[in-house]
This record gives C-alpha cells, structure tokens and sequence, in this order.
C-alpha cells in the first residue's frame, strides 16, 4: 500500500477551544488506536481515562500506555475517540478506528484519505 501522513487537529472533548493541530500523524489500518505524544494531549487538557493498558507492537514486543478521549478532525470530518498518550519514540499514528469514525478509507493508489461511502445499517 505504501505510507502517508496526514495533518489533523485534536481538541479537549470537554473544553473544545483547546485544540492543537497536529501536522504529520502516520496513517497506519494496522493500528486500531490513534496515538498522539503525550504533551500535545496533556496541552489541550486531555485526561488520562485507562491506564497501563497493554499493546502489542509489530515487532512483538509488548508496552503499557495510558488512554484518554479527544475530538479528531482531518479536513472537513471529525469524530471523537480513544487516543493512545505516545511515549518518546512512539511515532504518531492515525490509526483504523480513528478512520472508522471520520468515515474516511485510504485510497492506496493515490496515498490519501477519501469518503468511505455511506454508512452500513442493520
């Protein structure tokens, strides 16, 4: 598929006119967490909601990371959801859920986001 980045803007779900953007977030479907360094959350007043929450990396390795909630906006789509508080060397990822709630889907061809289409019902 090849990688891309996207720019996105966080916002304190509670206080909303805390927000940051942040420039470059790797857009990775192999991810199912959205994960963001821990001061750009805390800037924005992002609490950490679950804690020691254990993650298996794509090397195998497992780590710990603590969880909070925020609002995600990447161009005109926003959602709100779980995002992981980075550790340094943690890179910075948009991940599969995060995509889900935009209803966004990764075009691989051309590298980008585009509209997932409409929304499945029961």
């Amino acid at each position: 598929m090849g990688s891309f980045h996207v720019g996105c803007k966080l916002e304190n779900h509670i206080h909303r006119e805390r927000a940051v953007t942040v420039p470059r977030a790797l857009v990775d479907t192999g991810s199912e967490y959205t994960w963001i360094p821990s001061k750009t959350l805390e800037k924005i007043g992002v609490s950490r909601e679950k804690k020691d929450l254990v993650f298996t990396m794509a090397n195998g390795q497992t780590i710990t990371r603590s969880v909070g909630f925020a609002i995600l906006r990447v161009e005109k789509h926003f959602t709100i959801d779980e995002v992981v508080f980075g550790e340094p060397g943690d890179m910075t990822l948009l991940g599969a859920r995060t995509l889900e709630g935009l209803s966004l889907a990764v075009d691989p061809r051309r590298k980008k986001l585009v509209a997932a289409g409409p929304l499945p019902a029961a």
